[in-house]
């Protein structure tokens, strides 16, 4: 594998990227969008920080935009059109392949927390000591939910996967602990929310940035169980031709 070849790609995955609108609004619009509309209302008048409470949320639910949607859409439409199969042909080679699609994912991940730190801070939000634990615990959901996107881009028609993976996203907003309180839900949907992987990202974060001492090792088993589970089964099912 040719670095110069997978560092060529990833430049190239970036700027197509980029250039698509709906991942734009996806991957920056929802989750900006969301930090400073539900720091300025009043949903989150019994929590003492909002924004210490949403900028936490938002990091994870950026990771997922990314890690799952983003790069779950644009990979089952570039297996639909036989993309994936004249690359994996070409000296860049399948590993090269996901290298460059690796970086990319880890490029806009890090415009994006800039982005969402930068106007957490505007809010009034305050670093902490533990944002060095967080950065790794959004490593670690960055595995679990590219596993989920990669997962579903090669097992699904373009289609579906379009409409499975921007399903699952909602679904995982609303029951991951981002803009509001898990214990808000019912306690059916809670206990389904704790053993997805939004909920474990977004409370082990916000854990991590409250009290770096403090990591809830019931939400981190499940975080790792998605993290080593999801990309194995990428790997495992994942079909380079529809």
């Amino acid at each position: 594998m040719k670095l110069r070849a997978v560092l060529h790609q990833a430049r190239v995955e970036l700027r197509l990227t980029v250039r698509r609108g709906e991942s734009l609004l996806v991957t920056v619009g929802i989750p900006v969008g969301i930090l400073v509309f539900f720091s300025k209302i009043d949903t989150l008048s019994d929590v003492a920080d909002p924004v210490a409470f949403l900028v936490p949320g938002i990091l994870a639910l950026a990771v997922m935009s990314t890690a799952m949607v983003s790069l779950g859409i644009a990979t089952g439409y570039e297996r639909h059109y036989g993309v994936l199969k004249r690359l994996g042909s070409t000296p860049l080679s399948r590993a090269g392949l996901l290298s460059a699609k690796t970086l990319n994912v880890l490029a806009i991940e890090a415009a994006q927390v800039f982005l969402i730190v930068v106007i957490g801070v505007a809010l009034g939000w305050s670093f902490t000591a533990g944002i060095l634990p967080a950065v790794g615990l959004l490593l670690l959901g960055t595995l679990a939910f590219a596993g989920l996107g990669m997962l579903l881009a090669g097992t699904l028609r373009a289609e579906a996967n379009l409409a499975v993976a921007n399903g699952l996203f909602l679904v995982l907003l609303f029951l991951g602990g981002i803009a509001y309180p898990l214990d808000r839900l019912p306690g059916v949907l809670q206990a389904v929310a704790k053993v997805l992987p939004a909920a474990p990202l977004a409370e082990t974060v916000r854990a991590v940035l409250d009290h770096p001492a403090h990591l809830p090792g019931g939400y981190l088993a499940a975080l790792i169980a998605w993290a080593v589970l999801a990309p194995l089964a990428a790997v495992a099912w994942f079909r380079w031709e529809e």
